[in-house]
């Protein structure tokens, strides 16, 4: 469990959530954290003290990735506290649930800054401070396949998400920067409380082949494993991790 003794990770949204479950994963396996969080200081200061309990340094930062400017400050904070950077963990979403008929143009580009621009300019960045190599995982999600209710918004930044990680494999592969995304199923966490079809999407989170809804210590164990230099041949590709549930058609049905 000590793959990352000595590294340091930037989980970019970590203090709740699956952000936080793989910052968790990160620290037991030996790796320093960093995490950006926006609005709730509460969870920021829980999970800081959760990590650093690990035996691991851990930096916080207040910072909103959909300003550039803010990343920039970020990223200057982790270069002159900690130097070097080696994982990079794209975690940050946000978004607007609502059908197509009923976004604007604010909400559109609200979601493809955090979602989108956000994680290509984070792991520019982040390559500037990966002297000796290293991984950046992007989190994607099923609706960048899926055509889910109330997602188009989110579902078209999450696309872009994981057309940013095939070229980003190509593009920083000689700098020895391995570049991935795991996209995750149906997960109860609080990032669901916004949909208007929560309770409709865990029931069909549940119709997969292990019959249990997917839990964020999956996604966190399987990014966990992208890093480590067993998958040092998989690049530029998007691990599903939904227990089998998009082989079915056991899906949300949208409303009209």
């Amino acid at each position: 469990m000590t793959d990352f003794t000595g590294k340091n990770t930037l989980v970019t949204g970590g203090s709740r959530g699956i952000g936080k479950a793989i910052a968790l994963e990160f620290a037991r396996r030996g790796s320093n954290i960093i995490f950006n969080y926006l609005k709730d200081h509460d969870s920021a200061q829980k999970t800081q003290t959760e990590l650093e309990a690990l035996g691991v340094k851990c930096l916080k930062i207040r910072a909103h990735l959909g300003d550039p400017d803010k990343i920039q400050t970020l990223f200057n904070e982790i270069s002159t506290k900690f130097g070097t950077l080696d994982i990079l963990i794209n975690n940050a979403a946000s978004g607007v649930q609502r059908n197509a008929k009923d976004l604007t143009t604010k909400h559109w580009d609200w979601t493809m800054n955090i979602n989108a621009r956000a994680p290509w300019i984070c792991s520019i960045e982040a390559s500037k401070l990966m002297v000796n190599g290293g991984n950046i995982i992007n989190i994607s999600s099923e609706g960048s396949r899926t055509v889910l209710p109330y997602y188009i918004a989110v579902g078209a930044s999450k696309a872009a998400l994981e057309s940013i990680t095939r070229y980003l494999a190509i593009e920083l592969a000689d700098q020895k920067i391995n570049v991935n995304a795991v996209s995750g199923g149906y997960i109860d966490t609080g990032a669901l409380d916004t949909f208007p079809n929560k309770k409709e999407m865990l029931q069909a989170g549940k119709n997969n082949l292990t019959n249990r809804i997917v839990e964020v210590n999956d996604i966190a164990k399987v990014t966990a494993f992208l890093c480590t230099k067993d998958a040092e041949m998989i690049r530029g590709q998007v691990v599903i991790v939904d227990g089998g549930v998009t082989l079915s058609a056991n899906l949300p049905v949208s409303e009209s």
